[in-house]
């Protein structure tokens, strides 16, 4: 843009010819694009794999990327179709092991949470079991700051301990006779609580996490209590299986065959936190790119091939216009073509040579050609499933237009004094005064006010005419 603008090329114009090559690219993607919707359930599948090894490829984990590509793919499958719910797919780290040991649990899995005394009695595995979730502590509480009671006779003083006694056991029994199996309190339960449970065969966990108890309200069913009174059938979950399973060094809750919400958490291990925190990232990149790919199921040819397509276009369209909008699509093909420079720079390729290869080959009718960074050369990139989402392509495209356009159409900047201003050391009504006397200056400099003593506003772009 800013050659073009010191050519003394009207901002106006460039706006109108930016805006033009963009419809006329969004246009050609939706005659491009290749719609993969429709297959049977094995060949869709082997699709989203692609497309999730694709997405692998570039990052730490790429020697693992068809390992990870259908734990992926099958967190993703696992979701409902309608929704694809993000929420409803869980990514624990659990340090230790190797990356070939992470392993995906079709259903809700969370670490073990704080325990009490008695926790090592409660059973640790059941079969459709009742699930009850919480938002109240089970445990007896000290009084708040500054509360007190007062009695005249001592003797009462065990009345009052009494009932505290009494309200704790009162819900504890009021769950027990509502027939749940399992309970998942967000609040702590406490180690009477524990005991309690575990002397009726129950198991509990406390200080759930809130994500993690609503995945599991989603997957399970049922609804978070916030008391214990009138717990009906209805606000109980169940799930086919749950165990307490062995990790790692970790104990991990285990939540399978869930019937309600369909959902998946994927645990990945690793020996370094730093590595196990960049593998979630890789995974979220794939898991948002298979997401994609069934709401929109239309591709394009990735590592350049879209663009070296488009800007292919650009530059023969442009021999056809008469005038300066010539100079503008031919200045917009070259952006183009800085996303298979960069791609084919960064892997350590002469980027000159592949975007020769690159007009060449497009030039010959290979609409689909992009970028190899492994063999270190070009190649089909829709017959090596190299893809791209199309929706993503086009929302590329528009952000990064109308944000040329918007620039373009910026007149002046307006600033106020910096704090290195040496009017900014004048004490009192002084330095207020010249301060307001600059930025008044500053603003009818820039309204292109002129008066006795006015200044002109700091240019960034002159000449630009628009707003």
């Amino acid at each position: 843009m800013k050659p073009l603008i010191e050519d003394d090329l009207h901002p106006q114009v460039l706006v109108k010819s930016f805006r033009t090559a963009l419809q006329m690219c969004l246009k050609r993607i939706e005659e491009l694009q290749v719609d993969i919707k429709g297959k049977d359930e094995e060949e869709t599948r082997q699709l989203l794999v692609r497309c999730a090894s694709t997405s692998l490829n570039s990052k730490l984990v790429s020697a693992h990327s068809d390992f990870f590509a259908n734990m992926v793919v099958d967190a993703v499958l696992a979701l409902d179709r309608n929704t694809l719910d993000l929420n409803c797919i869980g990514i624990k780290k659990v340090l230790g092991g190797s990356l070939t040991s992470s392993q995906l649990v079709r259903g809700v899995a969370f670490k073990k949470t704080f325990s009490y005394a008695g926790f090592e009695q409660q059973p640790k595995s059941f079969t459709s079991p009742k699930i009850l979730l919480l938002n109240i502590e089970l445990e007896l509480k000290s009084e708040k700051d500054n509360a007190e009671i007062r009695i005249s006779d001592p003797s009462k003083y065990q009345s009052i301990v009494d009932a505290e006694w009494d309200i704790i056991y009162d819900k504890l029994d009021k769950i027990v006779a509502s027939g749940a199996q399992i309970v998942l309190s967000r609040l702590a339960i406490g180690d009477l609580a524990t005991q309690y449970f575990a002397d009726r065969d129950i198991f509990c966990a406390g200080r759930v996490g809130m994500d993690d108890l609503v995945r599991v309200q989603l997957a399970c069913g049922g609804a978070v209590q916030t008391t214990v009174n009138n717990l009906t059938q209805e606000v109980l979950g169940t799930c086919g299986k749950f165990e307490e399973s062995q990790i790692g060094y970790e104990r991990y809750n285990l939540f399978q065959e869930c019937p309600k919400a369909k959902t998946a958490t994927i645990i990945i291990r690793g020996g370094a936190e730093q590595f196990m925190a960049e593998a979630e990232r890789s995974l979220h990149d794939s898991i948002m790119i298979v997401r994609r790919a069934l709401k929109n199921p239309t591709v394009v040819g990735g590592g350049g091939a879209i663009e070296m397509e488009l800007s292919k276009m650009l530059r023969e369209h442009s021999r056809e216009v008469f005038g300066k909008e010539q100079i503008v699509l031919q200045a917009y093909a070259k952006a183009l073509e800085v996303i298979p420079r960069q791609v084919a720079e960064n892997a350590g390729m002469d980027g000159t040579e592949v975007l020769n290869k690159l007009r060449h080959k497009h030039a010959k009718g290979g609409k689909w050609f992009g970028v190899d960074i492994t063999a270190d050369d070009i190649f089909d990139t829709m017959d090596n499933f190299v893809w791209e989402p199309a929706l993503v392509k086009r929302n590329s495209l528009m952000a990064a237009t109308e944000a040329a356009c918007l620039i373009m159409t910026v007149d002046e900047t307006i600033r106020n004094a910096t704090s290195g201003d040496p009017n900014q050391a004048m004490g009192g009504k002084a330095g207020a005064g010249a301060n307001a006397m600059m930025n008044s200056n500053m603003v009818r400099g820039a309204m292109g006010k002129k008066g006795p003593g006015s200044t002109r506003g700091p240019r960034v772009l002159k000449g630009r005419g628009g707003g």
